[in-house]
């Protein structure tokens, strides 16, 4: 049974989304960035990525601390390393990524999702710069589903490519966090973004190999070793085990 506090806090967050998330072939993960503590994770400190959520939430637990929620945060290397840029409590690991390629990562714009004093963004990659400062995480990847309210350009809305796939948007102080339930395409993914949960920014995460950990919804998906991941992190009730 959940403590108080936390099942208040389910039941506010069901009727906040209540008439946001309708469609069900998404689930969506809300976080206050002003009240829930949201950080980025990539490996131990003997350099093993975590992979799977379960290995990460043994690790915070060392410390005291658990998951709440957990995501896969951007595309990867084969060596599980970031592909674009990755900042973790304020450290940046990986650089900005702003050469050309193939791949879903490099078609322009693609964009960064970043939570810095002014709270969560998503901007277009080469602006970047100019906002690092202060900035406590911050995770790269593309495309971009959303940029001012307006669809990427390449997304066709006919096209028959789908696949489940998992992003990030941001409105206000709120950052949401969704995955599909069943393949779609990137039009409709973004249009959820857009006309559900009233977005103006958001950025696709990953494809294939996407997957959810929350403990309100008792759901851990593994469907593929991970690279960064992104949670929300919480401390242990000393009351409870």
């Amino acid at each position: 049974m959940l403590p108080l506090r936390w099942l208040l806090f389910v039941l506010a967050l069901t009727a906040s989304l209540a008439g946001e998330a309708r469609d069900p072939r998404f689930t969506v993960q809300a976080v206050d960035t002003r009240s829930q503590s949201l950080e980025l994770f990539l490996d131990d400190e003997a350099g093993r990525p975590f992979h799977r959520f379960e290995r990460l939430d043994s690790w915070l637990q060392t410390q005291g601390r658990r998951l709440r929620f957990a995501m896969n945060a951007g595309m990867f290397q084969p060596d599980y390393s970031p592909v674009g840029l990755f900042v973790s409590n304020g450290r940046q690991r990986q650089p900005l990524n702003l050469s050309a390629g193939k791949g879903n990562f490099f078609l322009e714009p693609n964009g960064v999702f970043l939570l810095g004093g002014a709270g969560p963004r998503v901007v277009e990659s080469s602006r970047y710069p100019s906002m690092a400062q202060g900035v406590r995480l911050a995770t790269q990847s593309g495309p971009l589903l959303l940029r001012a309210g307006r669809i990427h350009p390449s997304f066709n809305p006919q096209s028959q490519s789908r696949l489940i796939r998992n992003g990030v948007g941001v409105r206000g102080a709120m950052a949401y966090f969704v995955i599909s339930e069943q393949p779609v395409s990137f039009h409709e993914f973004a249009v959820f973004f857009r006309d559900e949960l009233r977005c103006a920014d958001a950025l696709y995460l990953d494809g294939t190999v996407s997957g959810l950990y929350s403990r309100e919804l008792a759901r851990n998906d593994a469907r593929a070793d991970l690279g960064p991941m992104i949670a929300v992190v919480e401390q242990i009730p000393r009351d409870r085990p």
